[in-house]
């Protein structure tokens, strides 16, 4: 072992505690590690900035721009429901029917994008058949994982192995080469789904107001003021109720009319009731000195909540939304959305207390309150995903076809080889930006350049993992372990110990990373064997995307944490099952489909 194999795996070792712990942000650790590797003199410019035009970045980023589009006409969320609908009477084969058409739109979609569409049709959906939305939510998270693992472009990581597949001078993986194995891992996971989950996971969320679903009973209550109150004749703003006792004055009730917009600056009257949400403790020192009576017998409802024009609804912050990182009060969230946040579920825990101070973050559920035109604004924002009863219609516009059509067009030309996919993905962006269907702003937008900064940071390490001769060392090492069983058995356990050993570190980190790190060390293993290394680097991609014990190994997994009112432990009771059992698969099926071959 050098000196540089042994920077280079402190490095990698570093890389994979910030992407596990995110002490920053996954891209900035990329960009980080890309630093290092710099200034260090381990990767030149060139080099270092390869990663940028790499086809797999760039496939990606068009991808994105294309599911935005089909995502924005509205067409996977009405031909799937359209579908459920003929059988909804059936509630077994409803949900079957359901996620496996969800499973197939992830195989040709950023499967990412299917779970922002669908998480308020599955909620929806599980209201009609009476079930909690915690026994279908992992579910959904669940098929979306499986059908990405049907095609070349069903996941990023994928087109991330590809690309270095194609750069070690091997032919490209073919658009449906996954879908033969695929296909049985999909029709397992899915038994699993609908036999062992429904069994395991307990009804988080139940059937009941949001209110109650987020404990706010004692955080929502109604004030009257007193004759003798100072509030008489000032305003909310004034006054500094929400700075100085940390309450938020929802509404107005006054001569039985209720007002609902410009809260802060409306004087107070006397016999006002005001609709408040705040802490016990803020409560009592407002009672004290501003001298007005509690009804804490009237705890608010969502009922008594959603008078007039207001409504209480549930909002998903999505991965590229402009709050991420501030707080509410920062932004100003009332006057810039004209609405409130009442509480916040981030990973299995509500947060009542001072959120207007939280910094948001990625996947957050908000408890959010305000009229329905202001709800309406949030909603067509990109900035939110909300949840609640959902419009499924055809956005028709003069070229609504065009997106849907770009995307099958540029997939099939892929499948023949007529064009690489990265070329007809390109092509398709453009077309849709010359039509109109998209503007430039809305397509820039629609790409999560986290998870481009991610990869294009990223691939210059697997360029250093493999010059460095780290790769060749760890290669060495499991070929060494491999060496105790005997030779028939060989090229079974190493397939076995790569899936196994991917499948950890994408638990606990970026399925990317791990990619990156695997695929070289694959590359390497069976160059040594004397094999063609399909089998290994197949089991690479399956393994990667096979993250279902936690719920940070996979993005999807993290949106629908909130909705579902999840623990961290139920990921592990419905996933890690699942996880032996198609582990076991791959180790006995993936040479069945690309059989040891002599080269």
């Amino acid at each position: 072992m050098t000196i540089e194999i042994v920077f280079v795996l402190i490095i990698i070792a570093i890389a994979f505690i910030l992407f596990s712990t995110e002490f920053v942000p996954v891209d900035v650790t990329a960009l980080i590690i890309l630093g290092i590797l710099l200034i260090t003199g381990m990767l030149s410019i060139e080099d270092g900035l390869s990663g940028f035009s790499n086809p797999a970045v760039i496939t990606i980023a068009c991808l994105f721009i294309i599911s935005v589009t089909i995502q924005k006409e509205g067409i996977l969320e009405y031909v799937i429901s359209s579908v459920t609908k003929l059988i909804e009477k059936n509630k077994i084969i409803g949900f079957v029917t359901y996620l496996f058409s969800i499973s197939i739109a992830s195989a040709i979609m950023n499967n990412t994008a299917i779970v922002a569409i669908f998480i308020p049709v599955t909620i929806r959906l599980a209201n009609r058949f009476k079930i909690s939305p915690s026994k279908v939510l992992i579910p959904l998270s669940y098929a979306a994982i499986l059908g990405g693992t049907l095609t070349l472009i069903g996941t990023s990581t994928n087109l991330l192995v590809n690309s270095i597949f194609v750069e070690n001078g091997y032919s490209s993986i073919g658009m449906f080469e996954f879908t033969r194995f695929g296909i049985m891992y999909l029709a397992i996971g899915l038994v699993y789904i609908f036999t062992i989950i429904p069994k395991v996971i307990p009804s988080r969320i139940a059937e009941s107001s949001l209110t109650k679903n987020y404990q706010l009973g004692a955080y929502l209550t109604e004030i009257k003021i007193s004759d003798d109150s100072p509030l008489v004749g000032n305003t909310c703003l004034s006054r500094s109720i929400n700075k100085n006792y940390d309450v938020t004055v929802l509404n107005i009730l006054r001569e039985g009319k209720l007002i609902t917009t410009n809260i802060r600056n409306r004087k107070i009257l006397e016999d006002d009731t005001l609709f408040v949400r705040g802490s016990l403790e803020g409560f009592l020192r407002m009672k004290e000195l501003e001298k007005v009576t509690l009804l804490t017998d009237e705890k608010l409802t969502e009922k008594e909540l959603e008078q007039e024009e207001n409504i209480l609804v549930e909002g998903i912050l999505t991965d590229h939304s402009r709050l991420i990182g501030r707080s509410s009060k920062t932004i100003n969230f009332r006057r810039r959305y004209g609405a409130f946040i009442l509480a916040i579920r981030r990973e299995g825990t509500i947060l009542r207390d001072k959120i207007a101070h939280l910094k948001l973050k990625a996947h957050d559920t908000l408890l959010i309150y305000g009229p329905i035109d202001s709800i309406q604004n949030l909603a067509e924002s990109n900035d939110f995903i909300l949840i609640g009863e959902v419009d499924v219609s055809l956005n028709k516009h003069r070229f609504w076809w065009l997106s849907i059509t770009v995307l099958f067009i540029a997939v099939l030309l892929a499948a023949f080889g007529i064009v690489p996919i990265v070329k007809g993905a390109l092509i398709g962006v453009i077309i849709l930006l010359a039509f109109g269907v998209i503007k430039p702003t809305e397509a820039y937008r629609a790409i999560s350049w986290q998870v481009i900064i991610l990869l294009a940071a990223l691939i210059p390490l697997g360029h250093v993992i493999h010059s460095s001769g780290t790769a060749a060392w760890i290669g060495e090492s499991l070929f060494n372990f491999m060496a105790i069983f005997p030779a028939n058995y060989q090229p079974f356990v190493m397939v076995s110990l790569i899936y196994l050993i991917t499948t950890i570190l994408t638990e606990v980190s970026s399925n990317a990373a791990t990619a990156i790190l695997m695929t070289p060390i694959a590359l390497v293993v069976s160059a040594k064997l004397g094999l063609d290394p399909r089998p290994f680097v197949f089991s690479i991609c399956f393994a990667a995307s096979a993250s279902f014990i936690t719920p940070i190994g996979y993005q999807t997994n993290l949106m629908v944490y909130g909705p579902g009112g999840y623990k961290f432990t139920d990921y592990i009771k419905t996933g890690l099952p699942l996880a032996i059992i198609l582990w076991i698969v791959a180790t006995f099926f993936i040479p069945v489909f690309w059989p040891f071959k002599v080269i």
